[in-house]
């Protein structure tokens, strides 16, 4: 990480989040990111493509239509930042080297399709859908479909013809990704198999498009970053439903005799993190809309004075159980809502 001071290192939350996004002045160069991009260069020229996206801080993760390189979002790129993020979405997306390089070969399928235009090609359209097709706010995923690889989370391969090239392209570009055994008998092979072509094609063509643009860098926003987390959290944000009480109910006890035996509300608390951070990986669902309702089941075990006797172990796997099934019933049941595509 950059061994350069800055002023707003020392500062509180509450002050840090009053400056500009275009005050900190963060860059790639000197990070840790440098590092990871040039890892990224190194699998692209090791498949003999020429092309050398180039990356930027902005305010995300992003790379335009139009220009071959990659947003890095601004957390990323100082432990401070990545500190008041964790804290403001609960999560840092990308913040360690594995998933850093995920979501970077993810970003660079995007670069290479703009930059030689992949989309026009007729078998392009016919495997991964027209690119011209609207990019929706939201998407309804099926987790059962093997007509898509799975590489980042919430099945964001479904999201949009563009980010299913992207996804395949990155599973292809992953070293040791095994990518012909993983995905044997999955439709989604045919897809690997025409990316693994097509790379072969352009192996040592030089892109037709070689823009340098960096569209909408760090210090071009004038937004503050309390602002920027409002609007961000308030993209996940999400009504949880009302119906906990008979489940709560069956887990833990209103019961008289278990008077002694700790609160509930104060056992989800104690696990909160750990439950949160496992559901999310395994649903997919954001960890910030998972806090949302778990503090609604630890207000209603708080009204309905619930007690959570027994063995600790056997509470956290089947509290784990129960909000891992309200969650997939949410995204996945009759009225479940839509997966936010990024």
């Amino acid at each position: 990480m950059p061994s350069r001071k800055y002023a707003w290192e020392e500062m509180t939350d509450e002050q840090l989040l009053r400056q500009r996004l275009s005050s900190l002045r963060v860059q790639v160069k000197g990070t840790w990111l440098e590092d990871c991009a040039g890892t990224l260069n190194e699998e692209l020229e090791a498949r003999g493509i020429r092309l050398r996206p180039h990356v930027w801080i902005s305010s995300e993760w992003f790379s335009p239509a139009d220009v071959p390189g990659i947003a890095i979002p601004f957390y990323l790129a100082h432990p401070r930042l990545m500190k008041l993020e964790k804290k403001m979405m609960l999560e840092v997306e990308g913040g360690t080297w594995s998933e850093c390089m995920a979501i970077l070969r993810h970003e660079a399928g995007h670069a290479v399709q703009h930059a030689y235009q992949l989309q026009r090609r007729r078998r392009w359209q016919q495997l991964f859908g027209p690119s011209s097709k609207h990019y929706p706010l939201y998407y309804r995923p099926n987790p059962a479909s093997r007509h898509y690889v799975q590489h980042l989370r919430r099945w964001y391969a479904q999201s949009h013809p563009d980010e299913d090239f992207a996804e395949t392209f990155a599973v292809w570009l992953r070293p040791r990704s095994n990518w012909r055994t993983r995905y044997a008998g999955w439709p989604a092979l045919k897809k690997l198999e025409y990316v693994d072509e097509l790379m072969g094609e352009i192996a040592g063509v030089r892109p037709p498009i070689t823009k340098r643009d960096r569209v909408d860098p760090l210090s071009s926003l004038g937004q503050t970053i309390g602002e920027h987390y409002q609007k961000k959290q308030a993209f996940y944000a999400f009504e949880p439903p009302k119906t906990y009480d008979r489940d709560l109910l069956r887990l833990f006890s209103s019961d008289q005799r278990h008077r002694r035996a700790q609160p509930a509300a104060a056992f989800i608390r104690r696990h909160r993190a750990q439950i949160r951070q496992l559901v999310a990986r395994w649903t997919g669902e954001n960890q910030l809309t998972l806090d949302a309702v778990l503090d609604d089941m630890i207000s209603r075990c708080r009204e309905l004075d619930l007690r959570a006797p027994g063995s600790e172990r056997k509470l956290v796997i089947n509290f784990t159980i129960l909000l891992t099934a309200k969650t997939m019933h949410a995204l996945f049941g009759p009225s479940r809502r839509k997966w936010i595509a990024l």
